[in-house]
């Protein structure tokens, strides 16, 4: 991503709450065939002291990204959305995106087959758990078991991430409020969880106003 000082996110903390509530990620692996990526639910790993996250993914993934052999990137990709400069109220000709975006980087571990089935059987109850009538792999174990041959599940220690904020606090407040009002307006950009990421930020001091 680009380096923009004012946009860099370094607080681990923050990483992980984008994680946690953004869970749908793209693995992006450099193998000896090329660049392959593939799009997988992910969990934060709550019980290891580093950032980590959990996986799995369907075969013959495992053996395309060829997992554990190398380094793998994650993306997480948290609320974005076009801002037009028609917000601003001023004369300004230049829209943007803002965005809220993290690249984890680390080698995946495979886990064996029970830490794949009890990876797999916390991702349905992670989601289930928001349903009127939540399953779970627990109701047909042998059934579920089955189906989790067909899966390979992967623990990544991040070792390093690249993660961004972009929501126009290069803005003055004004300006910003202006932004966060059209987000929750019902126009065709409307976007209220981007207004919400907005609204946990401050504007930049008035000497960094207008960086990109």
């Amino acid at each position: 991503m680009r380096h923009t000082p004012h946009y860099v996110l370094d607080d681990v903390e923050e990483v992980r709450r984008l994680v946690r509530d953004n869970p749908w990620a793209t693995f992006v692996s450099a193998t000896s065939q090329g660049l392959v990526a593939s799009h997988y639910p992910i969990l934060l790993d709550e019980q290891a002291d580093e950032l980590t996250v959990l996986s799995h993914v369907g075969r013959p993934d495992d053996e395309l990204l060829e997992l554990g052999s190398h380094e793998m990137l994650i993306v997480v990709q948290g609320p974005h959305g076009y801002v037009s400069p028609s917000w601003y109220g001023d004369a300004s000709l230049i829209p943007t995106w803002n965005h809220v975006t993290a690249h984890l980087y680390g080698v995946p571990e495979i886990l064996d087959a029970e830490e794949n089935y009890a990876t797999l059987s916390r991702l349905v109850d992670t989601f289930e758990q928001h349903v009127a009538h939540p399953r779970s792999l627990s109701t047909d174990p042998a059934f579920a078991r089955g189906a989790a041959r067909g899966t390979v599940g992967l623990r990544m220690r991040v070792t390093r991430f690249d993660a961004r904020l972009k929501l126009s606090q290069n803005k003055a407040p004004e300006v910003r409020g202006r932004i966060q009002d059209a987000l929750h307006d019902d126009g065709p950009y409307a976007n209220p969880a981007l207004a919400a990421e907005m609204a946990r930020v401050p504007a930049l001091p008035r000497d960094a106003e207008g960086a990109e």
